[in-house]
């Protein structure tokens, strides 16, 4: 059994749209996904449906045997919007997440794990700062601060990286391998994606996705530890990358045959 499992997964929108059609996937624990596809193919709806956000409409989803029905702290989830509270500073940002999941917690506790969560995205010296204060990668960093604090089985993120430029974009995949990477027994991890390098980056496997299927699964065997400088030096690195970018490809050939 994996740890998160998805039979026969199907989810359509109240207007009658369906987003997702019999995905059958399993996803081990300690393991890192990064799911890939084009605009609308329904890689935040999936993600949305194992984050509990949003339930299927039929079918099985399961995290450690049990059906997902609505949101837990065994899953924390960071989306490409930082969406942190504008009145809190960085600190009290992260604090608000340690609360929820502790609320027996005394003060010391709560402020050395924030404290902690805060140095491990390299953000204790903003502590004090609110988020207009910050950069846009800063301000990611402190949503992934409130996301690690939980210490979650679980991580899923929506494009976390997306709106950010190439330097701090490399800097925040390295930081959330190392994070990753840490102690005895890692996360499992759902990384969307529409970045192809970054995808082969991170990810153990990779899902390819088409409007509401998973069509297919590659495995991303390339040695850990990765940095994306030494990666692109690796002949694997580029004929993963060929592979992807041709399924991206032919997604297009097969739109523009359509519509001629």
């Amino acid at each position: 059994m994996g740890k998160i499992e998805g039979k026969g997964l199907a989810f359509e929108y109240a207007d009658g749209f369906t987003a997702l059609r019999g995905l059958d996937f399993c996803i081990e624990d300690g393991e890192f996904v990064c799911v890939v596809g084009h605009s609308g193919c329904g890689k935040t709806t999936l993600l949305r449906l194992i984050s509990g956000l949003s339930l299927p409409t039929s079918g099985e989803l399961t995290l450690d045997g049990a059906p997902i029905e609505g949101p837990g702290l065994d899953r924390a989830v960071v989306f490409q919007q930082y969406s942190l509270f504008a009145w809190k500073t960085a600190a009290k940002n992260v604090e608000y997440g340690v609360r929820q999941a502790h609320p027996d917690w005394s003060k010391a506790q709560v402020r050395e794990r924030v404290r902690q969560a805060l140095a491990d995205v390299g953000m204790l010296q903003a502590a004090d700062h609110y988020p207009y204060q910050l950069s846009g990668g800063m301000k990611q960093r402190v949503a992934i601060a409130r996301a690690l604090v939980l210490d979650s089985d679980t991580l899923l993120l929506d494009e976390p990286f997306g709106a950010l430029d190439q330097h701090r974009r490399s800097q925040l995949q390295q930081m959330l391998l190392e994070l990753w990477g840490r102690g005895e027994r890692r996360k499992t991890v759902v990384f969307v994606t529409h970045d192809i390098d970054e995808a082969i980056l991170l990810a153990d496997r990779i899902f390819f996705m088409r409007p509401g299927e998973i069509t297919h699964t590659i495995e991303v065997d390339l040695e850990r530890d990765r940095d994306a400088a030494s990666l692109a030096k690796v002949p694997r690195f580029g004929e993963l990358r060929k592979e992807l970018i041709e399924l991206f490809a032919l997604d297009v050939d097969q739109e523009d045959a359509h519509e001629a």
